[in-house]
């Protein structure tokens, strides 16, 4: 199997959850998508329309500043987590994706969410970078058993 990254972005802990799962049960090396600033709960307030989430999502452009960033360049496939907001991935994902060569690496976007999928994730973040490879995704909900199974696959 090819080398594999897991790294996620966690805003309450339960995307963290299933990342450690996924990377603890298959051996895979993990990496957290840590803010600068962390997100408290009222900046998650997605009701609230001046809450920090809910500017950064309206913002398309925006790019929240991560803490660190990962050196991907021994990895062949490199699956990225996250909740859903906004029935899209976070613009920290953007952030994040910005800031490593993902060039010529088997992208897999996961995501945690209580009720929406996935499809829509993939084909913004394949539709904002064109000239990256993301396979079809997955949306975890607490059972990760077919996690080696899709990321190897």
């Amino acid at each position: 199997m090819a080398n594999v990254l897991i790294a996620y972005f966690s805003a309450s802990g339960v995307t963290k959850g299933i990342a450690e799962k996924i990377a603890d049960e298959n051996g895979y090396d993990i990496f957290e998508i840590v803010p600068e600033e962390i997100y408290t709960p009222a900046d998650l307030d997605w009701t609230d329309k001046n809450s920090r989430s809910t500017k950064e999502m309206n913002d398309k452009s925006f790019r929240p500043p991560i803490a660190e960033t990962v050196d991907v360049s021994g990895y062949d496939t490199v699956v990225i987590g996250f909740p859903v907001w906004w029935y899209t991935a976070p613009t920290i994902i953007n952030t994040f994706i910005e800031s490593v060569d993902l060039k010529g690496k088997t992208i897999k976007l996961f995501c945690t969410s209580g009720g929406s999928g996935i499809d829509k994730c993939v084909s913004d973040l394949a539709d904002a970078y064109p000239e990256l490879s993301f396979a079809k995704g997955m949306r975890f909900t607490g059972d990760v058993s077919r996690a080696k199974e899709w990321i190897e696959g």
